[in-house]
């Protein structure tokens, strides 16, 4: 339910963003840049995963529904979304993502606790400090967007609970810029 009262009860993230237009074209470019740019050295599914992860850290409905939805037509499985979610070391994942997740998951709950030992870990399984960057620019951009989001009381899409395979589909080969042009959001 949105808190602003300028927006209707049930606005969703388009309402918001065309009430507010401020800022909106550059943070479209920048999901652009950091979740969709060729030259990152993550795959597209483990952004989605990383931002996913992050908001459901921080108990964002929106950003973790609309997160877990995208990581899902990148082709990550729901389960360990959610294992990854309640415990990193024990999901069900390559041992080489175990230091990464242990250390967005510290970068997103006690982000003055990170130390060299922290980036170490993640260096030693075999991560490139690029790979690490990019990981970190994804954790603060959702930590970013779940306090934007969750402070307007902005709540998840009912698409995010049953996408069909055509909506995986759509979601899977669209960026963002285009998702915010088909919306009017940007031109």
């Amino acid at each position: 339910m949105s808190h602003y009262p300028s927006l209707n009860q049930d606005a969703r993230l388009e309402e918001l963003f065309s009430r507010f237009p401020r800022g909106v074209a550059p943070l479209i470019a920048l999901h652009d840049q950091i979740l969709r740019d060729d030259s990152s050295p993550l795959c597209l599914g483990d952004r989605e995963l990383i931002a996913a992860f992050v908001s459901g850290l921080n108990a964002c409905k929106f950003c973790f529904g609309a997160h877990k939805l995208m990581a899902k037509a990148f082709g990550v499985e729901e389960k360990i979304i959610d294992d990854l979610i309640t415990d990193e070391q024990a999901a069900k994942i390559s041992a080489k993502y175990k230091p990464l997740f242990a250390y967005l998951r510290k970068l997103t709950l006690s982000p003055a606790k990170i130390t060299a030992n922290d980036t170490k870990a993640v260096l030693a399984a075999g991560w490139s400090e690029e790979a690490l960057y990019d990981a970190s620019l994804i954790c603060a951009l959702f930590n970013f967007m779940n306090r934007v989001l969750d402070g307007a009381g902005i709540e998840p899409k009912p698409l995010f609970d049953n996408p069909s395979d055509e909506d995986l589909k759509t979601r899977s080969t669209s960026t963002y810029s285009e998702w915010a042009k088909a919306a009017n959001l940007i031109k």
